[in-house]
């Protein structure tokens, strides 16, 4: 009952509705949610019925208006065809995003996850580079949005069979999808597909480039985060995110530090020097080589694996020694400010990069609550980016 009723007022304070109204809207009974709290009993099936409400609801608001002004009308909130990177965008076009993603929380925590918006609409997920939950979350955003969803997988491609990066974009062009959501190991391939193909494309990831619906669900995963403890505010000034790892070969870090950036952070990354890349400070991120001290007041720990499937010859010495000197320990992560939060984009090699205890803290970690942030920030993106093809109004 008590769990109910926090959804109730949550959703009233999302959608500035009343709690009257709430009731008149749910069951035509106005009354309903002030007897609820006056110890009303409540059957099973109303129960169902008050939650299925609220996911329709969120479902059905195609274009939300909160009244505020802070975006432009229609497409010019977002008048991009595809989401190729982070760089591409102003500030505002990445808030937009993370608030078209809110609706998309509240769905998903919903006994009932489905919408209808996007169906009749095809995506394919061409991922000519392995993956699992990058792949997995685009799927589930896709299907829970009602998409025909096709997933192309990089051992099955006619690439392996000698065909042009090119052909395969013009073919699947001729197929006529709605959007493509790509991943491939080579820099600016994504961009290459998306300049032959008429319909909107996602990038999952590129070669040592860019990942940018990574870096935008690890910033509404912080904005949960910090909200939770009262700490919610417009953007993430005053904040300092240490990202330490394996930067050379990271499009999660590339992304991380200009979407953080850019909603207000400092940032600091921390490798080995055969880890840094030249010239990282050009891009706004200070750079480090000692560990403890990128930590030092830090209020966000961001860990990156190893990505041993880019290195070519040895970057350290070894693995052990990686983690005396780069590993997230217990220890290590009290040099950071009191209650930091720590966040792994995934996978984890535990005892390398990151210990097990410290993963794991439930009051600290927020690993798993990025995997969630995933496909509610996936779910976004798809939406917004087929508004044209669907001639939602302001955007066709």
């Amino acid at each position: 009952m008590q769990d109910l009723l926090r959804e109730i007022e949550q959703f009233c304070l999302r959608h500035d509705m009343s709690e009257t109204r709430f009731g008149e809207l749910a069951l035509n009974d106005k009354p309903f949610v002030s007897q609820l709290k006056a110890g009303r009993d409540l059957r099973s099936s109303t129960a169902v019925r008050l939650r299925q409400f609220m996911a329709d609801y969120v479902a059905r608001q195609t274009v939300p208006d909160d009244g505020s002004g802070r975006f432009p009308a229609g497409a010019l909130a977002f008048p991009h065809r595809d989401l190729l990177g982070i760089a591409h965008l102003e500030r505002h076009e990445i808030f937009y995003v993370l608030d078209q993603a809110e609706r998309w929380v509240e769905l998903n925590r919903q006994p009932s996850k489905h919408s209808d918006l996007l169906s009749g609409l095809t995506i394919i997920n061409a991922f000519f580079e392995n993956s699992t939950r990058t792949l997995l979350s685009f799927e589930i955003a896709g299907k829970r949005l009602g998409a025909d969803v096709v997933n192309m997988h990089a051992a099955q491609s006619s690439v392996k069979k000698g065909e042009t990066l090119i052909d395969t974009a013009i073919t699947l062009n001729a197929m006529r999808a709605d959007a493509i959501v790509i991943r491939h190991g080579s820099s600016g391939a994504v961009d290459l597909i998306a300049s032959k193909v008429d319909c909107p494309v996602l990038n999952a990831g590129d070669g040592q480039h860019e990942h940018p619906t990574q870096a935008l669900l690890d910033a509404l995963a912080l904005r949960h985060a910090l909200a939770e403890r009262g700490e919610a505010s417009e953007d993430f000034t005053g904040l300092t995110v240490t990202i330490c790892g394996d930067i050379l070969h990271s499009r999660v870090a590339r992304s991380n530090i200009l979407c953080l950036q850019a909603l207000g952070a400092t940032v600091r990354v921390c490798a080995p020097p055969a880890l840094m890349p030249a010239g990282i400070g050009a891009i706004g991120a200070e750079p480090f080589h000692d560990f403890d001290a990128a930590l030092d007041g830090a209020d966000v720990a961001m860990m990156l694996r190893l990505q041993t499937e880019r290195m070519e010859g040895e970057f350290i010495p070894s693995a052990r020694e990686y983690h005396h000197l780069y590993g997230l320990t217990k220890s290590r992560l009290e040099r950071a400010a009191p209650n930091a939060l720590v966040m792994h984009p995934g996978p984890m090699n535990r005892g390398v990069e990151i210990d097990s205890d410290v993963a794991d803290l439930i009051d600290r970690s927020i690993i798993t609550r990025q995997a969630e942030m995933g496909v509610d920030i996936r779910m976004a993106s798809l939406d917004v980016l087929t508004r044209k093809v669907r001639q939602v109004e302001g955007w066709a």
